[in-house]
């Protein structure tokens, strides 16, 4: 199978299920395994739905492994508000029971194997608390030689959705999150920022709902809970959007700046700091704030129309794979 080799780590929730539906349907990536991490819901909870949702896209065959259950300091803070219960607002249980179990080793094991042994270098796609991966690069640091890039879902220039700054995946344990944008390793963030542009309305989603694709049934079911749950007439397919900037890097752009996260602060804690100042002038004025001494892809702005073709031809139109 050829395709960008890419290893998801989800905190499967809704988006991140419509993310799983694409990146196991697109012909663009070679999917080598999924990672779960507490998030959205608790991590047994994303276990189970990752590996239903896998079985929907009719890629059962991709490994699936049980990751940290919390993050490295922080309190463990439910999205099940936004996601149900389950995490797939209500539809876990209307879904098959998956023939595979997840694998035997620790995710961040499973992660460093993977990467010392895979072919070429995989690019990791944190789409939920980045606890996972911190923990792979502080305890497993022979594993970096095998990693081509991180893109990750996380971070806001602007407002936030966690907390007025914050963005939930970056909130949830911002000192993972700094530790991987202080990696040095090349890593690019799809904001909260763009994260809410890509949408369906939901005339669009009915017919998702309606189509012969199990894939594609899945993720109208899934948007459909999602317009309901918020009352709107669009829905955004979220995490996916940073498995589409993977399979087509043209529709995202980007912005490299020096980026930290605020790790005290009782408003401002988890808050991804974009320091937007020319290079030169950020050495001039450093009295009270030093140069934070790393540079990151920050997404700026995404093409809507592309994303939205992208998705709906791989849950709707899926190519042959074989």
């Amino acid at each position: 199978m050829t395709g960008i080799p890419v290893v998801l780590d989800v905190d499967t929730g809704l988006d991140d299920s419509l993310a799983l539906l694409l990146a196991a349907r697109s012909p663009a990536l070679n999917l080598l395994g999924v990672t779960c991490v507490t998030g959205n819901v608790t991590v047994d909870k994303v276990v189970d739905n990752t590996l239903k949702v896998l079985a929907v896209a009719g890629r059962g065959d991709v490994p699936v492994a049980i990751g940290r259950d919390k993050p490295l300091l922080e309190k463990v803070v439910s999205a099940a508000y936004v996601h149900g219960e389950d995490g797939l607002g209500g539809l876990n249980a209307t879904l098959s029971n998956p023939e595979r179990d997840p694998e035997p080793t620790h995710a961040v094991d499973f992660l460093a194997n993977l990467l010392a042994t895979a072919s070429e270098p995989v690019t990791l796609v944190p789409l939920g608390p980045l606890t996972n991966i911190a923990v792979l690069l502080r305890e497993r640091p022979e594993a970096v030689a095998g990693i081509h890039r991180i893109v990750l879902m996380g971070g806001a220039v602007g407002s936030g959705n966690a907390s007025a700054v914050g963005e939930f995946n970056i909130r949830q344990d911002p000192e993972a999150a700094e530790i991987v944008l202080t990696s040095g390793l090349d890593v690019t963030l799809y904001t909260w920022d763009v994260f809410t542009q890509v949408t369906f309305a939901a005339t669009e989603v009915a017919g998702m709902m309606g189509s012969d694709s199990p894939s594609a049934q899945l993720a109208g079911r899934l948007m459909d809970f999602m317009l309901r749950n918020h009352d709107r007439t669009e829905t955004s397919i979220g995490d996916a959007g940073a498995v589409a900037s993977v399979i087509e890097p043209e529709g995202l752009e980007t912005r490299q700046w020096p980026m930290r996260v605020e790790l005290t602060g009782t408003w401002t804690r988890g808050m991804t700091v974009a320091d937007q100042r020319p290079g030169t002038w950020v050495h001039k004025e450093s009295a009270w704030q030093p140069p934070m001494g790393n540079l990151v892809s920050v997404s700026t702005a995404v093409d809507v129309e592309r994303f939205r073709t992208l998705f709906r031809q791989a849950v709707e139109h899926p190519a042959d794979r074989n």
